[in-house]
């Protein structure tokens, strides 16, 4: 006969949930490996292409999703200046579109990069919106369209 102790000992390793090696830490630079030098040099480029870039599920015209098309509405709300705008269609590229999510170690797309600095995705960037903190990032970095002077105003 078993004793209750070697019985629940038996029995508690058996219902315990196993853990997955390949989700330890160790792991983790192995994971990051797997982007290219090709990729993260195109992706370094396009980055650095516009003082504001957004990795997005289709244009900025035609959105391909929900959160793609809350992004561009932030960024216009927030006036950002469509001359250091741009935008990448990660649909167009299967390369891009799981590269964009190592490159960042973001899980989802749209990815905003202002200054080729990441900020974050669509819930980042409402919450920024809404604490006001996008506003004075944009600012910070002079992408914002350019008030009307007070002069073209008062001429008439």
């Amino acid at each position: 006969m078993f004793s209750r102790s070697a019985l629940s000992a038996v029995a508690g390793q058996a219902f315990r949930p196993r853990c997955n090696p390949l989700l330890s830490p160790r792991f983790a630079v192995l994971q990051r490996s797997f982007l290219s030098t090709e990729t993260k040099n195109a992706i370094n480029k396009a980055v650095g292409s516009a003082p504001v870039v957004l990795f997005m599920k289709g244009t900025p015209e035609t959105p391909q999703c929900g959160f793609s098309r809350a992004s561009i509405q932030i960024l216009g709300l927030q006036g950002v200046d469509p001359q250091k705008f741009t935008a990448f269609n990660v649909l167009e590229d299967e390369e891009l579109r799981s590269g964009i999510k190592e490159y960042s170690d973001w899980p989802t797309i749209p990815q905003l990069y202002v200054g080729s600095e990441f900020v974050g995705g669509t819930d980042i960037m409402m919450s920024m919106h809404q604490d006001g903190s996008l506003a004075k990032l944009l600012e910070e970095k002079d992408v914002l369209v350019a008030a009307e002077s007070d002069a073209s105003s008062t001429s008439s």
